[in-house]
């Protein structure tokens, strides 16, 4: 096997959008994953689609869990509100242990295509006060993974990548709009509607949209 082979995360928003855009241009052959795994709505599934194939993908994969099922976040169990203001600690729209199963799974397909690479849009800067999506959390998990996968004990290392780990949210639209990315196709809302409108007063959507006003560019998002 020649070509280069990466698992990208792809959840339709505009984090994992760039970071696809981004792994395209250093030469990966681009495998997206993506879950359906109860959220609230499924703009974001058919978002993660057009730009998989959009930014032209070898394959893209959905894998469906029932997160929902255990509920805890306002993402998986509609009883619980999403917040419409800015709140302390780590917020109700956290999803128990979501980046740590999905990065699981996503392990295991690296491991099936021959890929040594995993990418996913984590961000250290303008992020909302996730557990799962600080360095130590991906420098552990990639740990573990070399630990727990025949490809890691065998020699061939597998690597855990978040390019936009140290970027500001205007830094990562900059950065998106120089490799070509059209951030119309994405919704990064947590209750957009199913035609992929967005509330614009969720967490998801301030930083979106105070990060399009950062870069100095206009806003493409569509609000209700």
């Amino acid at each position: 096997m020649n070509e280069k082979r990466a698992v990208i995360l792809v959840s339709g928003g505009l984090d994992s959008t760039t970071v696809l855009a981004m792994a395209k241009a250093q030469g990966y052959a681009c495998y997206t994953l993506s879950f359906d795994y109860g959220q609230r709505h499924r703009a974001e599934l058919f978002a993660a689609e057009r730009v998989s194939v959009t930014l032209g993908d070898v394959e893209h994969k959905v894998v469906t869990l029932n997160l929902d099922s255990i509920g805890g976040s306002a993402l998986t169990d509609s009883g619980i509100p999403v917040p419409e203001e800015e709140t302390e600690g780590i917020p109700v729209t956290y999803v128990p242990a979501r980046n740590t199963v999905f990065l699981s799974i996503a392990l295991g397909w690296a491991e099936v295509l021959g890929a040594q690479d995993i990418f996913i849009g984590v961000n250290a800067v303008d992020y909302s006060g996730y557990p799962d999506c600080r360095p130590d959390y991906i420098s552990a998990f990639e740990v573990m993974a070399n630990l727990a996968t025949r490809a890691g004990v065998e020699g061939n290392r597998l690597g855990l990548h978040t390019p936009l780990m140290e970027m500001s949210k205007g830094d990562i639209i900059e950065a998106g709009l120089a490799l070509g990315v059209d951030y119309a196709l994405t919704v990064s809302c947590y209750q957009a509607t199913d035609e992929g409108l967005a509330c614009g007063k969720c967490d998801a959507c301030r930083l979106r949209s105070q990060g399009f006003r950062d870069a100095g560019v206009e806003d493409p998002t569509r609000y209700v």
